[in-house]
């Protein structure tokens, strides 16, 4: 019976590279509430980071009025968002569309399309902060 002593060190080389190169393979991500976290990372300015999420919205479905601990860029993937943002008047969004919202300003969400929408999210924020600050 012939025997590769190689293998196991193959295996860990392929999960290695897979580490490096494909970190959504191996990441473990968690999907709650229709948020999915892609990825976060410290900023070269200290005490902020930038997270990015994918937000996927069902038919009808809304967000309450939250802010958050810095400014949020938003890209609409797929579907119809209709975006109240406080102090404004309430704007619709289709895939392609992009939205900044300033840091701390009050804002709400509202899938208003006939299917699921879904946007990427990307937040610059103050670390160690709550992400999300519902109001009341």
């Amino acid at each position: 019976m012939k025997t590769n002593k190689n293998k196991p060190a193959t295996a860990i080389l392929i999960a290695a590279l897979a580490v490096f190169m494909f970190p959504s393979f191996v990441m473990a991500q968690q999907t709650v509430n229709g948020r999915t976290e892609l990825q976060r990372h410290d900023l070269s300015t200290p005490g902020r980071e930038m997270v990015q999420i994918r937000v996927d919205i069902e038919k009808g479905q809304a967000y309450p009025q939250h802010k958050h601990p810095g400014e949020e860029i938003i890209y609409v993937l797929e579907g119809v968002l209709e975006y109240q943002v406080e102090g404004k008047q309430p704007v619709t969004l289709k895939a392609g569309d992009v939205l900044f919202i300033p840091y701390g300003t009050i804002h709400a969400v509202k899938n208003i399309g006939t299917t699921k929408a879904s946007e990427l999210a990307t937040y610059i924020v103050e670390k160690d902060k709550p992400l999300v600050t519902l109001i009341k």
